[in-house]
């Protein structure tokens, strides 16, 4: 067993009986399931707004190249800059340089979960530039210096008194402080925050391709402030955000709010098409676009993982998923955790090391289910699966037990073999360990189906 899976079991064990731990994030994911019921109200005929969205995504992925060349077009000709970033290195290279060469010193950031793929705030850090996190659940994590537990519920292993104590211990407030007092104490130190800051960074929830815009949703407005204060405003987005057309807008960004926070949409919604133009007296005077691949090709490469690039980060399948619920988002030690984290991670950051989360799922399905672009998700987590047994990266433990089952099961005889007493006793011994010590063994019957079968004919059997 490598390192980070023994490190996973480990983590997995304890937060799993962490009873506190399991109260916080059912109440707050219970809440999010009655929301959501609710939020699908909209939709006529959601399983049609589901297909409709896969079509539209599936003819991006498979033409990402010509709608990304008419984005970088268009989106120029209105007087942006794209930067193509092959790897996570020449991105934060390339976000630095811009910096430095505005004399920028402090950034205000929107939520925004590539920037935690590229662990941007620390290389910032090093660089002298500040970086503060404008999202209430991502400023709440910068603080308690964590990660984002969850793609779109940063904060969501926190309590409302944790919250408080936090803050408490941060800045004095009241112990018992309200959430609504919180909220306003960090609006108040936040408003300074956009007004001195050079640059804004944000993430894009979609790149419209035949516009050369950028959208972004949110609910709070620091999206908002971010890129309209400063006077340089940076985008980062995996080049598998692309839609074709404006109009693909009203569906997708229902489906999101709906997906992610059982809204019928989210509060602020922004389409930006580039810097202030001649006449405007707010917006960004430069404005900048970071594609960036990172590996995301080698999952377009793959016919059966290419489908996995759809994903628009709504955060459903985590709140789905019976594993996530009980193991918590910091167990899978990635930036994308839940299923559809546990498809790409992989081949994001190395198949070999972290091929142990395509394990951890029930494969119940759940995950597809509720995708609103219809990701095979638990078929693609067997993929997975099957991708390490091809490449010879299970436990020799693994293939022992497969073999000796194919070898049992390959012969009739060897089925019928001993009584059911004898064949539990050699399960036990076999498999045990490997099965795990909460789970219960399967039990063979005392008599096999064939033996009474046979009995009930007389003896009779037809071979």
């Amino acid at each position: 067993m490598d390192d980070l899976n023994k490190i996973f079991n480990q983590q997995a064990e304890k937060i799993s009986f962490d009873k506190e731990h399991r109260r916080k994030i059912n109440f707050n994911i219970g809440r999010y399931d009655a929301a959501v019921v609710n939020g699908k109200k909209q939709f006529k005929n959601l399983e049609l707004a589901r297909k409709r969205a896969a079509l539209i995504k599936h003819r991006s992925i498979e033409n990402l190249d010509k709608y990304l060349s008419e984005f970088e077009i268009n989106f120029e000709r209105n007087g942006g800059k794209v930067l193509w970033a092959p790897t996570a290195n020449k991105a934060l290279t390339e976000i630095t340089r811009i910096l430095k060469r505005h004399q920028v010193n402090l950034v205000v950031k929107s939520k925004s979960m590539i920037s935690e793929e590229l662990e941007l705030n620390e290389h910032l850090q090093n660089a002298g530039i500040e970086a503060v996190e404008t999202d209430l659940g991502e400023y709440i994590v910068q603080l308690a210096g964590e990660k984002p537990y969850h793609i779109v519920t940063p904060a969501m292993h926190k309590s409302k008194e944790d919250v408080a104590a936090l803050f408490h211990e941060k800045f004095g407030l009241d112990p018992n402080s309200t959430p609504e007092e919180i909220t306003a104490f960090v609006a108040r130190k936040l408003r300074q925050q956009f007004v001195e800051a050079g640059a804004g960074i944000t993430g894009a929830n979609f790149l419209v391709a035949d516009t050369g815009s950028v959208a972004l949703t949110e609910n709070e407005g620091n999206g908002l402030m971010s890129f309209s204060f400063p006077k340089v405003h940076i985008v980062i987005a995996g080049i598998e955000r692309i839609i074709p057309s404006l109009r693909d807008l009203d569906l997708f960004w229902p489906l999101l709010a709906t997906h992610g926070t059982g809204q019928n949409l989210t509060v602020y919604n922004s389409i930006i098409s580039g810097p202030r133009q001649n006449g405007e007296i707010d917006g960004p005077a430069e404005m900048y676009v970071v594609l960036l691949d990172n590996r995301r090709t080698e999952l377009l490469r793959n016919n059966q993982l290419r489908r996995s690039l759809a994903c628009i980060k709504c955060g459903a399948c985590l709140n789905a998923c019976p594993v996530y619920r009980n193991i918590g988002g910091y167990t899978y030690a990635t930036t994308y955790t839940g299923p559809i984290g546990a498809v790409i991670s992989p081949h994001l950051l190395g198949f070999k090391q972290y091929k142990h989360l395509s394990y951890a799922s029930s494969l119940c399905g759940k995950c597809t289910e509720v995708c609103p672009v219809n990701i095979n998700l638990h078929e693609l987590l067997l993929y997975n699966r099957f991708e390490a047994v091809k490449l010879g990266l299970n436990d020799r433990s693994e293939n022992r037990m497969q073999s000796v089952a194919a070898k049992m099961m390959m012969k009739r005889w060897r089925m019928d073999f001993g009584s059911g007493k004898l064949k539990n006793m050699a399960m036990r011994m076999a498999i045990k360990k490997a099965w795990g010590p909460r789970r219960s063994l399967p039990v063979f019957a005392p008599k096999s189906f064939r033996q009474m079968w046979e009995e009930q004919r007389g003896g009779r059997s037809q071979q």
